[in-house]
């Protein structure tokens, strides 16, 4: 059987220079995007459940956008007003750039890696003097903490909002050919939703190890997974699979 109805469990890309639409044009296959998971901010019952004072750190280390978005309104709720000689450190450019919503962008109080958290260790223990806050969701990456305390830097984590599974009963019936999955919760919330899930002939594609990992813990059969050294990204991994599954399924 050919595959031509695919689910992606992430939210609809609005440009249409998407590489998404590029390939279900170049292989008339159907696209359909559905979150599987909703970010939820901690209450502030819950922020001072973890005593953490904001204003006893004098930096602050974001590794997504997400994390920008409930450190600065925590604060707000909290009615802390974060001094301006506060540094942050992103863990890339795109994540720097986005302070502007909410601070007067100077480059000589923000700082960022390249892409990965390794990388912006680099940049992070030139400053080790300073006391670091990490704002993480509830499920976030051991190796953060892990390499933080390895080089001995002086930190707290706060969990500022949490990763909870969608209601997907508006989909009905998994009448897809293939599965996209982007984040080891999302694997959660399809048996959350659909608890007699059985794969059988649909095809599950996966971004990242942890990501593959989930799909076998949760028995089910990875069929695509990237990044590899000639698929980068998903879509490139998808078209690869699917240019060989279809020739062979005509």
């Amino acid at each position: 059987m050919k595959i031509k109805k695919i689910l992606v469990s992430q939210p609809e890309p609005q440009s249409e220079k998407s590489p998404y639409w590029e390939l279900a044009q170049k292989h008339s296959l159907k696209f359909d995007f559905r979150p599987f998971i909703t970010i939820e901010g901690v209450a502030a019952k819950e922020f001072r459940q973890q005593k953490i004072d904001i204003l006893e750190h004098t930096a602050v280390i974001f590794t997504s956008k997400t994390a920008i978005d409930h450190f600065f309104r925590i604060s707000e709720e909290m009615r802390i007003t974060v001094p301006e000689t506060m540094k942050y450190f992103c863990i890339t450019e795109s994540v720097a750039l986005y302070l502007q919503k909410y601070i007067v962008y100077r480059k000589r109080k923000i700082f960022y890696g390249n892409n990965t958290f390794q990388d912006l260790m680099e940049v992070i223990l030139k400053h080790r003097e300073e006391k670091f806050l990490v704002p993480l969701s509830d499920v976030h990456k051991p190796e953060i903490p892990k390499t933080l305390d390895k080089a001995k830097l002086k930190y707290n984590k706060v969990i500022l909002y949490k990763t909870i599974s969608s209601n997907l009963s508006d989909i009905g019936q998994m009448s897809y050919d293939m599965l996209v999955f982007y984040s080891p919760n999302e694997i959660k919330s399809l048996f959350d939703n659909f608890p007699d899930f059985v794969q059988g002939d649909i095809k599950v594609a996966a971004f990242g190890p942890t990501t593959a990992k989930a799909v076998k813990e949760g028995g089910l059969r990875l069929d695509v997974h990237a990044p590899t050294p000639t698929c980068p990204s998903m879509t490139q991994a998808l078209e690869e699979y699917i240019k060989k599954h279809n020739k062979d399924n005509k």
